[in-house]
């Protein structure tokens, strides 16, 4: 597969990147970045070429991996799926309801693979959790809690404008997600507080009448930082294995999920676009409820 990387920070250059350029099926045809200076600077890290627009790496290319943030990954994804590009997007796809569904649309339009890097959905030892839970049954009840502290010096995410802007609730509120929504079910209503700094606490109702509970920070004391997934009903309860050691591995199985994909998009996966046009919905509909705080109910498409 003919990759092209859109994205030139560390994210793009020691994940999205590294995995492109020691992934056996993959050609990491080149690099387009908003910083022309970083973006010479991937591709030299990365053993590619630098392109000077991403029109011209689209061009060049049969997919294209996203690591940049997501008001800019919208638009560029939605020109490359009009000119029938596969996509490996980065969460959450977007930052409205509106162009999550575009972009939704888009790709159905086009009969194109898309894959979502909710990162432990590609594990191994995660994906084998859920599973085997989704095979028992029988789940009433679950709780997420990541408690992140990014905002201090030498952090690499510290400095993201849009995280600042959105906080835990859209940076880390899609992998809470991606976890529970497997054995919960969709999400058909949230409820959500507000805490110190960026704490958000959110109530989900899941079709069926499983519920849910979701605590999400980016800027937690650095000693109280963790991450907690775990889910009960009659079968007991489970927690979720930890947060994965190397991220690259995991962008490589969503490689890899890419590549399959694409030779029959029709098969479709759980972490594609359809999914995660439906994370965009829940956490829209979140914010919606921090503002007036009531119980908003989920819009579908």
């Amino acid at each position: 597969m003919r990759l092209g990387l859109i994205g030139s920070g560390y994210w793009a250059r020691t994940i999205h990147g590294r995995s492109a350029a020691q992934h056996p099926q993959v050609e990491l045809v080149g690099v387009w970045g908003r910083d022309a200076a970083k973006t010479a600077a991937a591709a030299d890290e990365l053993g590619t070429r630098a392109y000077p627009s991403t029109a011209a790496l689209i061009a060049d290319t049969d997919a294209l991996t996203f690591a940049v943030p997501p008001d800019v990954q919208t638009h560029i994804a939605l020109a490359a799926a009009k000119a029938g590009r596969h996509l490996l997007l980065e969460k959450p796809i977007a930052i409205s309801v509106d162009d999550a569904r575009r972009l939704e649309a888009a790709v159905e339009q086009a009969g194109l693979a898309s894959i979502v890097f909710f990162t432990r959905r590609f594990v191994p030892e995660t994906q084998a959790w859920l599973e085997r839970l989704a095979a028992l049954g029988g789940w009433e009840c679950g709780r997420a809690e990541y408690a992140s502290s990014i905002f201090v010096e030498g952090n690499p995410f510290g400095a993201s404008p849009w995280r600042h802007e959105k906080g835990g609730l859209w940076d880390i509120g899609p992998h809470a997600l991606a976890m529970l929504w497997p054995l919960l079910g969709e999400v058909t209503s949230v409820l959500a507080g507000g805490g110190v700094r960026d704490q958000v606490h959110l109530v989900l109702r899941h079709a069926g009448g499983a519920s849910s509970t979701l605590s999400l920070s980016l800027s937690v004391p650095q000693s109280a930082v963790g991450t907690q997934v775990y889910v009960y009903g009659e079968h007991g309860r489970e927690t979720a294995p930890s947060a994965p050691a190397d991220t690259v591995a995991a962008h490589q199985a969503a490689l890899d999920a890419l590549i399959a994909l694409a030779a029959n998009p029709s098969a479709g996966h759980p972490c594609d676009v359809h999914f995660g046009a439906r994370v965009v919905e829940v956490l829209a509909a979140a914010e919606a409820s921090l503002a007036d705080g009531r119980a908003v109910a989920i819009a579908r498409s």
